[in-house]
């Protein structure tokens, strides 16, 4: 006898065959996939070096090997070294970089970084007419094919239930029973269909309440606009001043803190104009600490003075600098114009709603910002860890306006405790791990990470 098929059998099979098709490798996926994983050590035009190799060509240099050989570089490039392999240690000795470890990877989710790759570096001029404005690719609406997809599906869906439909009733009359042949209503509406739909919204509600969840709080590459137009590439690039000269809190404590405004008199009692916006920036400094740079002293009783006086102060100093720089003739034409504005972007700047006057701390916008879950020491990383700053900051010194460099996610911590060398030479911290350090003095160990001594208990940053 011929049994019954419900039609909750036809839409486990047309969600297995929609969920193969979004599997499928693409060119977008590849994208977000670059920026989560790749984009902190790999630049994002494909052609350039960065702390890694420009990717562009990847796969023509390991055409010659396997091709699962470069998925498993990609998942894990120091197990592939480790295991001699001509091309990872071909790359080890030219770059003599530990590539972070991601073995959550799938095939698929690696041929999607690759099309991605090879798409990124193609040049944009070569597009042709589907190149959108200075010449970026428009992204192709796929509304329509997902429609026509969804309808055909709806319709094969339609035809195989009044196909079963006549079986079931060829069935019934071959036993002799009565049969009902019910609508497509009332299949769609049955307890079955009912019970499935649900199940399927709840593990769909689930997956995504979850999967927004991971991402909440993630702002890589979160760049916001500051009070001070502050370049790193100017101070910690063409001046060399060191990080933990501003942000010296990093060697002794938890914060690496943000500077003092009288660090910034440091030098700027002395240095009054600056190399890409005059007194602009600079002034923001003095009228926020209370310093007058038409006498070179600090303001008496300036928390009890006017903002009238301020703005007197303030304005006769930008006209003083704009006569120096243009003369006389042009700050009759419009000089008053230029410091009105100068003066204005200077309130615009060090006040808001609850800050009502340009005096006192400059409000910089965080952009580092851990869970309140999350315990991170700065001074056990700089101090005992002896890492860099750039290690998890990128190359401060050459950006103009700083950005979150790296995810700072849980699996970016981990994987990095997974692979970072405990600097055990010559550190006093660490010298009640004996069985360590003799294991390394035997040639029994070569080095010891931050798993090793305990980097990855989960109560070490969750107390």
């Amino acid at each position: 006898m011929i049994q019954k098929i419900s039609s909750a059998f036809i839409l486990g099979v047309i969600l297995l065959f929609t969920s193969s098709l979004s599997a499928q490798p693409t060119v977008e996926s590849g994208k977000t996939l670059f920026r989560n994983y790749c984009a902190t050590c790999h630049d994002k035009t494909m052609v350039k070096d960065a702390t890694g190799p420009a990717l562009a060509g990847a796969e023509e240099r390991w055409a010659e090997y396997p091709r699962e050989d470069l998925y498993g570089w990609i998942r894990n490039s120091q197990a592939m070294i480790a295991a001699g392999h001509p091309r990872a240690k071909e790359l080890w000795d030219e770059w003599n970089s530990v590539m972070t470890a991601w073995p959550n990877l799938t095939d698929e989710d690696v041929e999607s970084i690759l099309l991605y790759i090879t798409d990124a570096s193609q040049p944009k001029a070569a597009l042709g007419p589907s190149a959108g404005v200075g010449g970026e690719v428009e992204k192709a609406d796929n509304s329509f094919l997902y429609l026509g997809l969804f309808a055909l599906l709806a319709i094969l869906a339609f035809i195989l239930s009044r196909f079963i439909g006549s079986l079931n009733e060829i069935a019934a009359a071959q036993d002799g029973a009565d049969f009902e042949r019910k609508t497509l209503l009332q299949q769609l509406t049955s307890k079955k269909v009912v019970s499935f739909l649900i199940f399927l919204f709840v593990v769909i509600g689930g997956y995504t309440t979850v999967t927004r969840a991971i991402n909440l709080g993630r702002q890589q590459n979160y760049a916001p606009e500051q009070p001070i137009k502050f370049s790193h590439a100017t101070h910690a690039g063409l001046n060399k001043i060191d990080c933990q000269y501003c942000h010296d809190g990093a060697r002794r404590s938890k914060h690496s803190i943000i500077p003092a405004t009288n660090t910034c008199m440091n030098c700027h009692k002395a240095i009054t104009v600056g190399s890409q916006y005059g007194t602009q920036e600079i002034s923001k400094i003095y009228a926020s600490i209370g310093f007058d740079p038409n006498t070179n002293a600090y303001i008496e009783n300036y928390d009890e003075m006017s903002e009238d006086d301020i703005k007197t102060i303030f304005k006769k100093w930008f006209a003083t600098n704009y006569i120096a720089d243009k003369g006389q003739d042009e700050f009759i034409k419009r000089g008053e114009e230029v410091i009105t504005e100068q003066w204005d972007n200077m309130v615009s700047s060090l006040t808001n709603e609850q800050k009502k006057s340009v005096r006192g701390p400059i409000e910089w916008e965080r952009i580092h910002n851990l869970p309140d879950h999350v315990y991170f020491n700065h001074a056990q990383h700089v101090t005992v860890g002896e890492l860099e700053c750039q290690t998890c900051h990128g190359k401060v010194e050459n950006m103009e306006v700083v950005h979150q460099f790296s995810p700072l996610s849980m699996g970016w911590c981990i994987n990095c405790h997974r692979e970072t060398e405990v600097q055990f030479s010559d550190n006093e911290y660490y010298a009640s791990y004996a069985k360590y350090h003799e294991e390394l003095a035997n040639g029994d160990r070569d080095k010891v990470t931050v798993e090793d001594i305990g980097g990855l208990e989960c109560q070490k940053c969750h107390y």
